[in-house]
Order: structure tokens, then sequence, then C-alpha cells
């Protein structure tokens, strides 16, 4: 079952747009009890009192859950134990270094390295046994989760292995759904009531410790300690969205993409294979485990090496709620920081910087909506980022690491099972208040980071002593507005835009076919200038990418004649910022700037409601 977005009528407009509500594929016409039927499914939702509003004014505060408490690998259970459930509390002795461990193979010394210790934890998985050199492999990944599924206990708790598609290499990419729903399927995951949540491992082959985290996450949600959280919600673990990269332990896929530049564009099977697990599923959070360089560029720039466990991000992108950014930051981002530092572990907004050795600024993540981050992030969830240090440390301090990523998806876990009425609250509101929007005002179609400057703790590589650095920082959560224009009503795309309305479906965005000949009031798109160059982030050329187009517009107001079997992409829907993000032309993410569109004359602005036969599609 595809869960589809629903569309709502502008309240401004009060005019018919095209809606779900039709016969599957069968053309209709606007009607004023169509409209009238549409206006009153689009009653506001209300929002949940925010912490700090008077008391009067708060709605009953939720259940208090307990506290991760320093030295323990997860939060106790939530409810009574359950029959059936294996609590096993793991090993707290540390394990014997493995070979690649050794000093020798360490980028920096002892005085280093010392300010790393082992966890007061030990984890288990095929890759992080002591006598190892290697990670878990593909397989071994594979036979964790079909053990997990396989060992849950019997009873309401349900656990199945997810096949979500296949590497470039024909590797399977693998999942595990865990839910107290009575049944695995979508239709019983929506009837349950309980949000989902999404946790994703090495999009990037050379970053292991998260995918390490994440069997362990598995582990424990099916026959341990997370098992109770599945009283509020559901869960689906993805271990590893790279398997081609985890083989040969480089960054990106095996034709050279960085996947997480490519969650807007969807051009490899690894980026589509995430994107319909966040379509069907709809998660109310993404969690996306990453590990970042330690020594490299760093050391190169700044003569000094990274200080922190972990840094921290969330969506940082235009058009993203207000209210998602509140709930992320005060709801995820603050108690995670707790959490971290309940088991001694630093952390820090996370940064980077480019590949130029002259270049010494310092940039968050990037603004652009290509990343997991923020594409999911303007699907209406809270998206959240967790990078831990590890690139270019091979096996080194890898108990840390590991321990590092439990700690923090952890404290996600927990933050949503503590919010999820509010949460889902905060999402109906955002998703109604987008679809409000539609024709009126202005959107933001380009943005960028604030260049300011902070003061950055690293560590000095000779005696691993704190060093503090004032430092050119780009801030992404301070965007500023680099273009913006009137808010359309819709999109007109081209019948030969075949592979954007692809796309666009698999995102989760609606699509509607014009059934019969029209025309439309439209912005069209005066190209005034034009170039060819390399799509780029904060880091530098984005992996993998070919040349793309920098076009700049400027929007021409007429009528155009629109064809049978051409298409029509409304704004009056939940996902209408993400619509923007891949159709506005003069943007280095846009489908035209990627060539997923072939030309400025295969699409339009559309200025006032259409009145048009229009009919559904299958996605």
């Amino acid at each position: 079952m595809t869960q589809r977005p629903t569309l709502f009528v502008s309240a401004t407009s009060r005019a018919a747009q095209p809606t779900p509500l039709m016969a599957r594929r069968t053309p209709w016409r606007s009607s004023l009890a169509l409209v009238a039927l549409l206006l009153s499914a689009c009653a506001s939702t209300p929002l949940p009192p925010w912490p700090g509003t008077p008391p009067a004014a708060q709605a009953r505060a939720p259940e208090a859950l307990p506290r991760v408490q320093r030295g323990t690998v997860v939060p106790a259970p939530l409810g009574q134990a359950r029959d059936g459930v294996v609590v096993t509390p793991l090993p707290s002795s540390p394990p014997a270094p493995a070979a690649a461990d050794t000093a020798a193979a360490a980028p920096y010394g002892p005085a280093v390295a010392a300010r790393f210790a082992a966890p007061p934890t030990s984890y288990h998985t095929p890759g992080l046994a002591a006598e190892r050199s290697s990670f878990t492999t593909n397989a071994e990944l594979g036979a964790w989760l079909r053990d997990v599924a396989g060992t849950a206990p019997r009873g309401a708790t349900l656990a199945r292995v997810l096949s979500l598609g296949a590497s470039q290499h024909g590797e399977p990419i693998e999942g595990l759904l865990l839910t107290r729903a009575k049944d695995t399927d979508i239709a019983s995951l929506e009837a349950n009531g309980r949000s989902t949540v999404v946790l994703i491992g090495q999009q990037h082959g050379d970053e292991p410790a998260g995918s390490e985290a994440l069997l362990v996450i598995a582990r424990e949600l099916a026959q341990g300690l997370l098992e109770p959280l599945l009283d509020r919600i559901n869960v689906v673990v993805i271990p590893r969205a790279n398997p081609d990269g985890a083989a040969r332990g480089t960054r990106t896929t095996a034709n050279g993409v960085d996947m997480n530049r490519d969650h807007l564009l969807l051009n490899t099977p690894e980026a589509q294979a995430l994107a319909r697990v966040v379509r069907d599923y709809r998660p109310i959070l993404v969690l996306d485990a990453h590990e970042f360089t330690v020594v490299g560029r760093y050391l190169q720039k700044f003569n000094a090496i990274q200080r922190y466990d972990a840094l921290l991000q969330y969506t940082t992108t235009a058009n993203y709620p207000e209210f998602l950014t509140k709930a992320s930051e005060e709801w995820y981002h603050q108690p995670m920081l707790g959490a971290l530092q309940s088991q001694g572990l630093s952390s820090e907004w996370y940064y980077t910087t480019s590949t130029r050795p002259d270049d010494r600024r310092i940039s968050m993540g990037g603004a652009q909506p290509d990343t997991g981050r923020n594409v999911n992030g303007l699907k209406n969830a809270v998206s959240l980022l967790v990078e831990t240090r590890g690139v270019g440390l091979g096996r080194m301090h890898i108990q840390r690491r590991v321990h590092t990523q439990v700690t923090a998806i952890t404290s996600a876990l927990r933050s949503t099972a503590e919010r999820a009425t509010h949460l889902e609250q905060v999402r109906s509101f955002v998703a109604r208040d987008i679809a409000s929007k539609a024709c009126n005002g202005q959107v933001v179609v380009e943005a960028q980071a604030t260049p300011m400057q902070r003061e950055l703790t690293m560590l000095d590589p000779e005696t691993g002593a704190d060093r503090t650095l004032k430092v050119d920082w780009n801030s992404s959560l301070a965007l500023r507005t680099v273009k913006s224009r009137a808010r359309p009503c819709g999109y007109w795309l081209a019948p030969s835009a075949t592979t954007a309305v692809e796309r666009l479906q698999l995102l989760g965005v609606q699509v509607l076919r014009i059934a019969e000949p029209g025309a439309l009031l439209a912005d069209t798109y005066n190209e005034t200038a034009r170039d060819t160059t390399e799509r780029a982030d904060v880091r530098g050329t984005v992996a993998g990418g070919a040349s793309i187009i920098r076009s700049q517009v400027t929007p021409v107001r007429r009528a155009i004649d629109v064809p049978a079997g051409s298409f029509y992409v409304p704004l009056n829907q939940g996902l209408a910022n993400l619509a923007v993000a891949a159709l506005e032309p003069d943007t280095q993410s846009s489908y035209f700037a990627n060539r997923l569109i072939d030309d400025l004359a295969s699409t339009a602005r559309v200025m006032t409601v259409p009145s048009l036969v229009f009919e559904e599609m299958d996605e």
C-alpha cells in the first residue's frame, strides 16, 4: 500500500484544486459541492502547547520516562517487563584491542588517544569482535537481522526483515521493522496509531560505526532493554544504505556518487530505496548516522585535531517549517546533548571544511535541499544527523564510537516515544499550513548559511590539550534568503517530463495528469544567462555528479496552452516545499539544473487555480 499525501484547498483562494477524492483515473470537473466538501475537511489542527507556556494554557504533559544514567547502555524499560523478553545488559569489560588498534596505525599520538578512553560497556556484533580486522560484512548484517527477527519474543512484538532494494553491484539493502501492531504491513502500522521512526546507517561506506550501532539497536528493540519503546512507536532500522561502498571502504556508491547528495534527484538505486521507505512509512523522525574526518584537512589547515565525540545537526534548509525546527531543537537536540554528557561524551554542532587547503572557513552542514537530513525535513519530519569521530581512524576507538551512536540514537527514540502525540499534532498542523499557502505570499527559492565568526575548540596534535581557535563560521542555523518569488498555485510540466514526474512521486509528491487540453495563466522562465559548472557543497565538488546548468531566469506572466498528457503539481499539498526545491530551475539542486527536465519550456509556474480536467496517476 502506498501512502498518498492529501491535498487541501487554500483557505484564501476558496477555489477547487485537484484532490485525491476523485475516483481513480476518472476525469472530473470543479464543482461547488466539491469545494464545500474539501473546505470542511480542512479544519485546522491545533498545535500542542510548547514548553514554557503558562500552566493554565498547557495540556497535560506527556508521561515522564526514565532517563539514561551514566554507565548504562540503554535506558531502563518504560513499562512492565513482558514475558518472553530477554533483557540482557551488555558486559561491562572493554574488549581487547584489535590488531588495527595498535599505536602504529594511529593517525595521532598517545596524548590525543588518551582523550578517548574505552566506554564502560562492550558491544558485540560480528564486526566488533576483538580478533576482527574488518567490520560486519553485508552477508553477516543480513544474517544478524534475520536472527533478530527470528528470536524476537513471541507475542505482541513483531519483527520483520525488509528487502528494500539492491545496490549497484546487486548487494541487498535490508532493514528491520519492529512494531507492536497486529501485523507488519503498512495498513496495520497506520491502524495501530503509533508514529514510525526510520534509522539509517552507512550512507557513506567508510563510516562504519553507525552501521554497527544500528545492529545493536535492532537487537535491543527486538529482545532487550529498548523493546518497551515499541508500546509507543514503530521503528524501521536500516543499518547499511550503501553496501558497495562499505565493502570497498569508500565514501561513495559503486559509480562514484555521494548518495547523501542524491536524495532530491534520486539518481542512485540506493537513494531510491531510502526514498521508498520514507514515502511508504511516513516516519515522524528520520535519523541518519554518519562519521566525520578527525585529522586530514583539519591538521593541514589548523594544525589541530577534531575534539568531539559527536557532531549533531537537524534540518537547515529553505522553507523548513518553524515549528518543526523548534521541535528538532527542544524535543531532540537538547535531550541528546544531555544524554551524551551523561555518558562523558562531548558534542558540538556538525561542521566541516572544504577540501581546498587555502579555504579556512568552517561550515555547518549545508543548506542545499539534497542531503537526507534536509530532504526528509521537507517531508515534514524531524530529521537528525548524528556524526561520530571515525573517518581516517580505521578501527581505533570503535567501541567508543559505537557507544556514542547508541547513546544518541537511544535518546532520539526516547524523545519520540515521549512526544509522539505532540509530534503528530505538529506535523498535521504544518502540512495543512503549507497546503493553505498555495497561490499566496512568497516562497524562498534559494538560501545560504550566514557568515560569522565563532570560537571552536580542537585538540593540540602533540599534547592532546584543548586548543580554542577563532574561525570563520558559516551558520546554517541562521539562513539568509538569496532568492524568493511569489508562491505559485502549482507547477505545469510538459508530457516529456516523465523522469521528473517519477522522481517526484518517489519522494511522495502528488502529481496529476491533465486529461484534456486547456489553458493556464502561468509564469514561464525567460533565461537571461547560462553557465555550465560543477555541483558543489561546503566540502567542495559533489562526488559523482555531472556538470550542472546554472541558469539565470526572469519569470514572465502569460497564458499558455497545455496539452492532454502533460502534468500538474499542485502546491496545496503538504509536500509543496519539496516540489519547490525540485522545480524552481535556477538552483543547483533543481531538476532542470541536473537535466532531469530537459528544457525550460517544459515547465511553468501556474499562478491561478487551474480550471482543467485531471486524472490520478498510479505510483
